[in-house]
């Protein structure tokens, strides 16, 4: 675990390289397709950066492009990589909450850690979802989920230690509760046609 002053002086370095500290943010929330990145944080430290606004805009890009991405990906090389990324329990798993949440699936996910909105995204491309659905779902998911976590880092960019914790743990309660909503089926879920 990295030291305050170590957090501190990173984001420092980071501010020295503003022209482009943006593309490795977004490389690294991208990077969660194959790696359990903390995408919250990432974007809280693009918060630091960039402002609330700019960081917001720069998190819904890599979410909403790394969402896009991970579709691609599923629905060109189908369910043997997916399997080989997530696992093939996980995946079944992730495969019962997209049929109970749908659309909705995507939309409460976008938030959480562990890599479970990318497992989510995948499944929308193995299902053969519309592209317009997923790109819908995700900007509803993913534009106020860059944008609160972004506020969240410049609003504590003079404790960037705290503003990364707070944008590394706060998702963890998110989590029951979109599982919580998604078990209940929120809006009308339905199997995902081809087209």
């Amino acid at each position: 675990m990295p030291t305050v002053e170590e957090v501190n002086s990173v984001v420092l370095d980071l501010r020295q390289y503003r022209m482009w500290a943006w593309a490795p943010g977004i490389a690294v929330i991208w990077a969660d397709l194959a790696l359990p990145v903390p995408q919250t944080a990432v974007i809280a430290a693009l918060g630091i950066i960039y402002g609330g606004i700019g960081g917001g805009l720069l998190g819904s890009f890599g979410l909403v492009t790394g969402g896009l991405l991970g579709y691609a990906l599923a629905r060109r090389y189908g369910r043997g990589p997916v399997v080989r990324l997530v696992g093939e329990r996980s995946l079944e798993k992730v495969e019962k909450l997209f049929e109970h949440g749908g659309m909705w699936a995507i939309v409460l996910t976008r938030s959480l850690p562990y890599s479970i909105p990318e497992a989510v995204v995948l499944v929308s491309g193995l299902g053969g979802m519309r592209i317009r659905e997923v790109f819908v779902a995700l900007m509803l998911g993913s534009v106020p989920t860059a944008f609160a976590f972004s506020a969240i880092g410049a609003g504590w960019s003079e404790q960037p230690a705290l503003a990364l914790a707070l944008g590394y743990f706060l998702p963890i309660p998110l989590v029951p509760i979109a599982l919580y909503l998604m078990r209940r089926g929120t809006g009308r879920a339905r199997r995902p046609t081809s087209r």
